[in-house]
């Protein structure tokens, strides 16, 4: 579920990698801000990448200033000032982690440990952003009524995620959302489910957990899948990254695009090849 969405480093600029940093830091003082300090440990990408696109899409200036922080105590680093749309994408990042946790322990007996951690600032979230919460549970329980339906279509399977992605989008965007936001975060949330689910082929099978590859083709890996039937899900996923260039050709970008575009355009689709090839999750280059 996380640590899919990644810039493509060799196409990075150096001005965005230094914003991307920045973002990155401002989400995790975010996070300490609106749910408290355990929280950051939980500190996503993916989150990351939602406040730059956010905060472009709504004209939400970013200041970048030299801080410190509690693991760059002596020497200060440009990071990004935190405001209210930060404060609420932190609490957006503690509460899905917090769910993320609760499906492993239901569905993988583990995860329980590491949930305390992410307790108070889930209750935190909750208090001070309850439709924030709302969206997410609602759209969490319709996904866990989706896979016990066992459901032999990704495109089904994906739905409730890419929903709930398309809604978050609304909350935060407001007036600034449109049709074309609609698709593309839509398109995102599919895409981030879907490669979930593939890149968790071989391991879902062996557990015999729900995962509509594995139900839709029955492969005994995922090797066999791609050798088989490469173009029916290469189809899937160029389907889903059409609708995110469809949905950002209508978007307006108040200020340089060229992160988002690095990010939607090369670094996905860099891991959607990743994924496909079967090869291990590589670290993000740069040194966050």
């Amino acid at each position: 579920m996380f640590g899919y969405v990644k810039y493509d480093f060799v196409n990075l600029r150096i001005k965005d990698l230094m914003l991307y940093k920045a973002m990155y830091c401002g989400l995790c003082k975010g996070i300490a801000r609106s749910c408290g300090q355990a929280a950051r440990i939980g500190l996503t990408y993916d989150v990351t990448f939602l406040s730059v696109l956010l905060h472009n899409i709504t004209a939400t200036d970013v200041r970048v200033e030299k801080q410190n922080c509690f693991e760059h105590r002596i020497k200060k680093r440009p990071i990004a000032a935190v405001d209210e749309l930060t404060e609420e994408l932190g609490a957006l990042n503690t509460v899905l982690v917090y769910y993320k946790l609760t499906d492993d322990i239901l569905d993988k007996k583990r995860g329980r440990s590491r949930r305390v951690w992410f307790k108070k600032g889930y209750k935190r979230s909750k208090k001070r952003y309850p439709e924030l919460v709302q969206i997410v549970e609602n759209y969490m329980k319709e996904q866990a009524k989706a896979e016990k339906a066992k459901s032999s279509s990704p495109d089904m399977a994906a739905d409730p995620s890419a929903c709930m992605m398309q809604t978050l989008s609304r909350h935060f965007l407001k007036e600034k959302a449109s049709p074309s936001t609609d698709r593309l975060f839509y398109a995102l949330g599919k895409w981030v489910y879907l490669i979930d689910a593939l890149d968790d082929y071989e391991k879902d099978l062996k557990k015999k957990n729900y995962n509509p590859f594995v139900l839709a083709y029955g492969c005994k890996t995922r090797a066999e899948l791609m050798e088989r039937f490469g173009e029916d899900v290469a189809f899937l996923f160029d389907t889903t990254f059409y609708d995110m260039r469809e949905g950002m050709s209508g978007v307006k970008f108040y200020f340089n695009r060229e992160l988002t575009d690095n990010v939607i355009l090369r670094g996905l689709p860099a891991e959607t090849e990743r994924v496909f090839k079967g090869a291990p999750p590589q670290k993000m280059s740069g040194k966050l």
